[in-house]
């Protein structure tokens, strides 16, 4: 069985964040599935079964447990699909929770994913556990679907963070994410744009994921928030693990964005699970 593995995010090789794709025709048990992706360490291993030329469902996994909706490892899973099908156009990805997910390839190679807005809204109320796993100060605390998101002061604050993994695991499957306006110049200096709006990080101890290198799906959440307070449509964010990754987003209506980003294969590899 083939297996491909790609560095999401990113133009550069051992930057953006690592996803294996497995194109199947038939599901294997989803047991298999999670030890292949247990078996990998990756923070996500993607499935793509074939509908027809153009129509696939898709799942991921962590090492610990499939997960609901991931954006690198669509990006991921899409690359390969349009390198293995030079005429292909357009891809639709239907996803057992979310509906489709509409993909389409630029001229440049950069892809665009078209997702459901997963809209955060600010709470005042929230565990002591968030205060007490994270050590910097906040503004203010939004929940979406997947995660808390935490309003940082400064992007330095957000680089500077070292949070403390055994008590944001204790949140279970609400994971973290921080974020901040991007004031700081030096961090475009990271980036592979010579502008960000935000930055952020995300953490996932619970799904055996202490840090996610580059998070497509917590977009959905983060860049609707600076959207609003930007008042503008298009932003370019940054996500900053030691990997580092690029996402750029744009508003499409109240339901629905693009979230694009760049991609590098890096492995072609056989998989032997036969007894």
């Amino acid at each position: 069985m083939k297996m491909y593995q790609v560095d999401a995010f990113s133009q550069k090789l051992f930057k953006g964040n690592p996803a294996a794709v497995i194109i199947l025709e038939e599901w294997l048990d989803e047991s298999v599935m999670q030890n292949i992706a247990m078996e990998n360490n990756l923070a996500e291993t993607a499935f793509v079964k074939r509908l027809d030329t153009t129509n696939f469902e898709i799942r991921w996994f962590t090492p610990a447990a499939e997960v609901d909706f991931c954006g690198h490892a669509t990006l991921a899973s899409a690359s390969i699909l349009f390198q293995l099908d030079l005429d292909l156009q357009q891809i639709i990805f239907h996803v057992g929770k979310l509906g489709e997910f509409i993909v389409h390839q630029a001229i440049d190679g950069k892809i665009h994913m078209n997702f459901p807005i997963r809209r955060a809204e600010r709470i005042d109320n929230y565990p002591e556990l968030l205060r007490e796993g994270l050590t910097k100060p906040f503004k203010a605390v939004y929940l979406s679907p997947q995660a808390y998101i935490v309003e940082y002061e400064s992007v330095q604050d957000v680089l500077d963070e070292q949070p403390d993994f055994a008590k944001l695991k204790v949140l279970g499957n609400l994971r973290t994410a921080i974020t901040a306006s991007n004031r700081d110049v030096a961090i475009t200096a990271s980036a592979d744009h010579e502008h960000v709006d935000c930055v952020s990080r995300y953490f996932a101890p619970a799904m055996g994921i202490d840090e996610d290198p580059v998070t497509g799906s917590i977009h959905t959440g983060i860049v609707p928030i600076w959207a609003d307070r930007f008042n503008k449509q298009e932003l370019v964010a940054y996500q900053a693990s030691k990997r580092g990754g690029t996402l750029y987003c744009k508003i499409l209506d109240d339901e629905r964005m693009e979230v694009a980003g760049y991609a590098r294969l890096y492995m072609i590899a056989e998989i032997n699970i036969a007894n």
